[in-house]
Formats: C-alpha cells, sequence, structure tokens
C-alpha cells in the first residue's frame, strides 16, 4: 500500500513541474520505484509511464508546437537518442569513480553524472545570471541541442534539462515553449524504447501492472493541473524558475544522489 501512495504522489507533482521545468517526471520517479523494486524493473515502468503521460500531455498542449523548430530540434534528438540508449546498453557495467556514505546511505559519483551535470549547471546560469539572461542562441544551434538532448535522454533519461536550456532561449511563448517541448519528448521517448524494448520484454512478467497504472493516472492529474497553473505564469517567471531547478538539480547530480 505504502508503494502506492508514495509513488502515485511523486508521479503527480513530478508531471506537474514537467511544465516549468528540463526535468521531473523521470528524474524523480525512478530513484522512488527504486525504493520498492529491483533497478530493471523500476527502470522499465518509469520509461513507460513516462512515455504514457508525454502522449497525455501532447493531447493538452501539444498543438501549440513550433513545427519549424520540432524539425530542427526533434529530428536530429531522434537519432541521437537511438545512440545514446544503445551506449547504455554497452555501459551498464560501467563502476563509479568514487563512493561516499551519508545518513547511512551510499551514494555513486560516476563520469557520465559529472558530465551532464557541468552541463546543466552551465545552461542554468543563462536563465539567472542577467548578463547572460540577455544572450540568445542563434537558430542554427538547436539541432546541436537536439543532438544533445537527444542522446542524454537516450543514455541516461536526462533529456528535458538540456532541451529546455536550449528551446527558452528561442524565441518561444510560453505555450509554445513547453508545447514544443512535449513534441520532441515523445519523439524521444519513441526513439530510446525501441532499444528499451528488448529488455523491458524480458521482465513483462515482474511488472506490477496496477501499480503502473495508478503511476500514471496520477501522472495524468499531474499534468492537467500543471496546464492549469501554467497559464498564470509570466514567460519572465518560468525563466528564473527553470534556471533555479537547472542548478538544484546540477547539483544533486553531481554528488551522485539522483
Amino acid at each position: 500500500m505504502w508503494e502506492y501512495i508514495i509513488i502515485c504522489l511523486f508521479a503527480l507533482l513530478a508531471s506537474g513541474l514537467t511544465f516549468f521545468s528540463g526535468f521531473g517526471l523521470g528524474t524523480i520517479l525512478l530513484p522512488v520505484f527504486a525504493l520498492f523494486f529491483p533497478l530493471e524493473i523500476s527502470i522499465a515502468l518509469v520509461a513507460i509511464v513516462h512515455f504514457l503521460n508525454n502522449l497525455f500531455k501532447l493531447s493538452l498542449i501539444g498543438r501549440k508546437a513550433n513545427k519549424k523548430v520540432v524539425l530542427k530540434f526533434g529530428l536530429p534528438a531522434i537519432l541521437a537518442a537511438l545512440a545514446g540508449a544503445y551506449l547504455l546498453t554497452l555501459l551498464s557495467e560501467t563502476e563509479a569513480l568514487t563512493s561516499y556514505s551519508l545518513a547511512g546511505k551510499i551514494f555513486y559519483i560516476t563520469p557520465l553524472k559529472l558530465i551532464i551535470a557541468l552541463l546543466l549547471f552551465v545552461f542554468a546560469l543563462f536563465d539567472i545570471v542577467p548578463k547572460l539572461m540577455k544572450l540568445n542562441f542563434d537558430p542554427r544551434y538547436l539541432p546541436l541541442g537536439g543532438v544533445l538532448s537527444g542522446f542524454f535522454g537516450g543514455l541516461s533519461g536526462h533529456q528535458g534539462a538540456l532541451r529546455t536550456a536550449f528551446l527558452i532561449r528561442a524565441g518561444l511563448t510560453k505555450e509554445v515553449f513547453i508545447g514544443t517541448g512535449i513534441v520532441i519528448s515523445v519523439f524521444i521517448d519513441i526513439s530510446r524504447l525501441t532499444v528499451y524494448a528488448t529488455d523491458i520484454l524480458k521482465i513483462s512478467s515482474e511488472i506490477n501492472y496496477s501499480l503502473l497504472i495508478a503511476a500514471t493516472l496520477s501522472a495524468f492529474v499531474g499534468a492537467v493541473l500543471g496546464n492549469k497553473i501554467l497559464k498564470k505564469m509570466t514567460i519572465e517567471t518560468l525563466h528564473r524558475a527553470v534556471g533555479i531547478m537547472l542548478l538544484l538539480f546540477s547539483v544533486l547530480l553531481a554528488a551522485g544522489i539522483v
């Protein structure tokens, strides 16, 4: 019973957060699922919930997406996600650089986490430091953003933060920004799930489907609430909220906590 309450609560909150930040559902749900289930089952459950929730959000605001940005950013992201997901299967046994104990728990620091954390920290500064906030990325860098977001999305599941760091500087209104990000996220999810599918099928008999449905429905509720709150936010507020969340996430990631 407790796993249902905790997982559904975090699914609801995390889904709402994904409307305003580059991280949320997958980042928060994976460690929560891992408290109750083996890691390989947790990864499969989170991947499925993430994809279904993205499809639901697509019905809410996907029509606002900027098609030109989706093509420039999304197509490179799809190919890069395949490469990242494949590399994940090769690096699944990579050892951590170091580890430490805190409050009775052991945290591991890996090269992958450090690299992504550094990228997120740098991108976050562009939404917090006043002088950097005035800078804009040239549209020609969108394909590069797609490659980075797709690759790390397939490799570690942390696609949103990198995607947000590029798209939020693309001059989009808040609704178009969110809608465009969701469409691209769906593309990346489909791409990486084609690689994950083999592993998911292997553990299909071990999946708790009732919990999967409950978590997915909770994420749907969070998406609806997040969409309503979105209408009351200004684009300036969104910029600062994203920057602060990216900074926080980069620190937690570098420390091996997430």
